[in-house]
């Protein structure tokens, strides 16, 4: 299925939901979850020092590196399965990427606050594909600067196997989160595509 452009103002979001067929994303969940270097990462927060609500990764190219709330991110090598996706994620978006960061939701307690994706390195107008595995997790867009009469925040569920891509200004104009769930809910593995240089796409 390809990509279909979402009806939002300032923006542009492109969803695949059927991107990975059901039986490689379980397949491939199960051999990331086992097989990469998990951490969970100490960050700063309204001047205190928490740990992320969620285990990640970092890899890519060895200069790609990173930095995010106050954490300066070396990218661990590539292994054969990220490489593998990383073609079939360029070859759907026509984008380049040398990063990529795996974010590892082990329950529905583990979140991720709102936030836009406009570091530096990543220039003005970032690409960001983001695949995610596992279980079915609300992801939540809100505008950055509301005018007067705002549109509504958005939610998008997404299935495992998915496809989501912001491009353009979608990062100067709106916000992205995972919320909690107290619903029960199995693991969800999200990979986020990056280009990191500050040179732009």
């Amino acid at each position: 299925m390809p990509l279909t452009l979402l009806p939002l103002p300032q923006a542009e979001v492109l969803l695949d939901p059927a991107f990975l067929p059901p039986a490689a994303a379980a397949a491939l969940l199960a051999e990331l979850t086992a097989t990469i270097p998990w951490r969970q990462e100490p960050i700063r927060l309204f001047g205190k020092e928490v740990l992320q609500p969620r285990l990640t990764a970092w890899h890519g190219d060895p200069d790609a590196r990173y930095a995010y709330s106050g954490l300066a991110l070396t990218p661990q090598p590539w292994t054969p399965a990220l490489l593998h996706l990383r073609a079939q994620v360029q070859a759907a978006t026509g984008s380049r990427f040398n990063s990529v960061l795996l974010n590892l939701y082990r329950s529905g307690q583990d979140s991720m606050g709102w936030h836009a994706d406009n570091e530096p390195e990543l220039g003005p107008a970032p690409v960001i594909a983001s695949v995610s595995l596992g279980a079915p997790r609300r992801f939540r867009l809100r505008p950055r600067h509301p005018p007067p009469v705002p549109p509504a925040a958005v939610t998008l569920e997404l299935a495992s196997g998915s496809l989501l891509v912001m491009r353009g200004p979608t990062q100067q104009h709106w916000l992205h989160a995972v919320p909690k769930t107290a619903v029960p809910t199995g693991p969800r593995l999200n990979l986020t595509f990056r280009l990191v240089s500050g040179r732009g796409q």
